[in-house]
């Protein structure tokens, strides 16, 4: 960001046309990691962008944030989760792959997420986007807030394919996100995979 350009006037939208306020998301995105690799800051910027132009759309989103792939040097059994499940504990035990919570913009979250484990841990075993209109349809939702009705995840992959993280997206209603709101976090999801070192 240049100029007289503060890089808080990036989480400022003037509209509220669907369109317009996700292409300047994206744009403010590719400028904010244009000179920047490092996966945290971008993805915290990232959050807060999500944030305050579903906040301009007037959306009812009450956590948009990532999780981030756990090193295996770093995994250990012996690691905390939320869920107090001993299930949880045997998957780490064999070396199952989870994610970490990063950064997010709102309510305190779950901290640790077994690969193939709720909605984002389907994704990131997949590979693919997955849309829950309804979370209290979906086998095995991991309710880190109990007021969430839909859900959005997509994985983020780096330039060789591998998984690297989650771009989570939480909403208060039910049928929260339309088709539109996907190719957002999507190509929110591939720019960061292309802008970010993951050196993990």
């Amino acid at each position: 960001m240049q100029g007289n350009v503060h890089h808080a006037d990036a989480s400022t939208f003037t509209t509220a046309d669907k369109s317009e306020v996700y292409e300047t998301a994206i744009s403010s995105a590719v400028a904010l990691f244009e000179s920047q690799r490092f996966w945290a800051t971008n993805l915290a910027n990232a959050a807060s962008l999500m944030w305050h132009a579903f906040d301009a759309l007037g959306m009812h989103v009450n956590w948009a944030g990532f999780y981030v792939v756990q090193p295996r040097r770093l995994q250990k059994p012996s690691d905390a989760d939320t869920e107090g499940d001993k299930e949880v504990a045997e998957d780490k035990r064999v070396g199952k792959r989870t994610l970490m919570l990063g950064p997010f913009m709102g309510k305190v979250a779950c901290q640790i997420i077994i690969f193939g484990r709720g909605v984002c841990g389907t994704a990131a075993e997949a590979g693919t986007t997955v849309v829950v209109p309804d979370v209290e349809k979906f086998p095995g939702h991991i309710a880190c807030d109990g007021s969430t009705k839909s859900e959005v995840v997509v994985p983020i992959l780096d330039d060789a394919g591998a998984v690297r993280g989650v771009l989570d997206v939480d909403c208060l209603v039910v049928d929260g996100f339309d088709e539109t709101d996907v190719q957002f976090l999507e190509s929110l999801a591939g720019l960061i995979g292309r802008s970010c070192e993951w050196d993990l």
